[in-house]
């Protein structure tokens, strides 16, 4: 590819979708848009630029996002998000939405691939139903590929993407083998909708979500595009939310809407529910010291 064509290219992709392409990455460039110029009909990936610079075919532009977009994923990945979930934050959101006689938990599954994320969210919430007290749950999964939203729709998986991370007792509990494959059993799919969204638009629309999970997604962002996520991320929520981040991203330097949690590894507290806890720790009356004995 033309030096001049990889760099209008990397810019495309940086306003497009936040992704940052170096031209150490030259050769994923090569082995995800190859195809997809073949499949078009075109010679080579200079021809494919010179298409998208065209502006006259949007499904390709399209195409040349979705093709770029890692969508790496699987069943209950790093299990400690979901167990802090499951005894942590939502222990600490269902009482407070009780007491505000809400209805129902919306939980975020941001950049949400071909589906494994929130569908593991439903499986943890359906083998703990007495976590939500009563109340609905909505479970929102969004990502910027069309085509693997459908895939995620579908909810059917080879033999190794079913087993990557999925307990051997899930998998015979909530889904179906169809030929050599596993389809998530419609309960499970019913409890999550999947809808394209796009992290670099406002996504006011989808509204307000208790927890945020946007894990493994920053890590592809230049800082100031990271701190824009986080600001959209951060109005979506209520001034006790919590988002989920993966294992190598952090808010630290980034972004003030979000604080650590001691204890809690990739999950941060809004930061109006941080200053929450710390005032309601300080109004606590500390126990009287003891009385020094007098000697005799």
């Amino acid at each position: 590819m033309k030096p001049e064509n990889f760099t209008f290219l990397a810019q495309f992709l940086k306003i497009e979708s936040g992704l940052i392409i170096t031209e150490e990455k030259a050769y994923l460039v090569e082995s995800r848009l190859v195809p997809l110029a073949r499949k078009r009909g075109l010679a080579d990936l200079d021809d494919l630029v010179i298409a998208v610079r065209g502006k006259k075919d949007a499904n390709l532009n399209n195409d040349v996002v979705e093709a770029m977009t890692t969508n790496e994923s699987f069943f209950f990945r790093d299990i400690k998000p979901f167990e802090s979930l499951k005894n942590t934050v939502l222990p600490k959101i269902v009482p407070a939405r009780k007491a505000a006689n809400a209805k129902k938990i919306r939980i975020w599954s941001a950049a949400c691939s071909s589906g494994q994320e929130p569908y593991t969210i439903a499986m943890m919430l359906k083998e703990n139903p007495a976590i939500l007290q009563g109340l609905d749950v909505e479970i929102i999964g969004t990502d910027i590929s069309n085509e693997i939203l459908d895939k995620a729709r579908e909810g059917i998986y080879t033999q190794f993407e079913a087993q990557r991370g999925l307990p051997i007792q899930l998998l015979m509990k909530y889904f179906t083998q169809v030929g050599e494959h596993w389809q998530i059993n419609e309960d499970i799919r019913g409890m999550v909708q999947l809808h394209h969204a796009n992290l670099l638009q406002d996504l006011s629309r989808l509204g307000k979500f208790d927890a945020v999970f946007c894990r493994n997604v920053l890590i592809y962002f230049e800082a100031p595009t990271k701190a824009q996520v986080l600001g959209r991320i951060r109005a979506m929520m209520p001034d006790d939310g919590y988002l989920f981040l993966g294992a190598a991203e952090t808010v630290v330097g980034i972004s003030d809407s979000f604080k650590t949690i001691s204890g809690e590894r990739g999950v941060y507290a809004t930061d109006t529910a941080t200053a929450m806890v710390a005032a309601a720790a300080a109004a606590v009356p500390k126990p009287a010291a003891p009385p020094i004995a007098k000697s005799a």
